[in-house]
């Protein structure tokens, strides 16, 4: 098992990650349990979950290597692999730093919660209320990208639509 990742080793891994990019321009994504951690509400999570754009391989092989050196689990993981995302995520996704030519970002924060929402565990919704509470997410345009993507749902055949509705219903109108 691998070290809990806190704020130093998720620093650590966009210095190493940017670095070892060695010019190729792109964008990462945090989501999850590292932006809890960069921002604040959470000391540490299990892991870095990212996502990449373009898809590289250069940076793919770098992963591994990154993962034994930082002590850190790394997986390719975001809203986009398990609930429909609405276009323009990427401009809603806040800058964190750039590193070379990689620019760094969490992962647009409404998505997150949606995804959060979806899955419904306890911990998430505890995330979701302090996306709410931090002013990352707001509740009534979360309800909005959820109409949005309601019709889109079948896409996902893990998802059970009415109960994500009533969690969406009951995570975002409690919070606005």
């Amino acid at each position: 098992m691998r070290a809990l990742a806190d704020s130093d080793r998720i620093d650590a891994f966009i210095d190493r990650f940017g670095a070892a990019a060695a010019g190729l321009e792109g964008d990462v994504y945090l989501t999850g349990g590292a932006t809890a951690v960069l921002i604040g509400w959470r000391d540490s999570t299990l892991d870095v979950d990212i996502k990449l754009i373009p898809d590289s391989d250069q940076l793919l092989r770098e992963i591994p290597r990154l993962k034994q050196e930082l002590d850190l689990n790394i997986e390719l993981a975001s809203p986009i692999e398990f609930i429909p995302v609405p276009d323009g995520w990427q401009a809603r996704s806040p800058f964190i730093r750039a590193v070379g030519a990689l620019r760094f970002h969490h992962f647009d924060p409404t998505a997150q919660a949606l995804a959060k929402a979806e899955r419904g565990h306890d911990s998430d919704r505890r995330d979701v209320q302090e996306m709410i509470s931090r002013g990352l997410v707001n509740p009534a345009e979360a309800i909005a990208q959820f109409v949005s993507i309601e019709s889109q749902l079948y896409r996902f055949p893990a998802i059970d639509p009415p109960t994500f509705r009533r969690s969406v219903i009951e995570l975002f109108h409690s919070g606005s």
